[in-house]
């Protein structure tokens, strides 16, 4: 079945106390290649059909009405995938 992903990040602007302390123990567990961390949410939307224009253009409304908080988030990604399998190195 296709899916829209729906990526959320903080904006540049806003703290994320979450990130830091991901840093932080990216560090602690030797993982020194990293300098900041910024964590986000992410949304697989699944569509009974064809994706239209029109269902799109639903996920991008949701995205910026429902899945975030426009007042410190942005919506960085609405994109549809075909492939059902969705994951790490997709």
């Amino acid at each position: 079945m296709p899916r829209i992903i729906v990526d959320v990040m903080p904006k540049p602007e806003i703290l994320d106390p979450q990130g830091k302390a991901i840093a932080g123990a990216l560090q602690r567990l030797g993982q020194t290649g990293f300098s900041a961390v910024r964590q986000g949410k992410r949304f697989e939307l699944t569509v009974d059909g064809e994706v239209t224009e029109e269902i799109l253009e639903q996920a991008r409304h949701a995205a910026t009405t429902l899945l975030s908080n426009p007042v410190i988030e942005d919506v960085t990604r609405v994109e549809l995938v075909k492939d059902a399998t969705i994951g790490v190195g997709e």
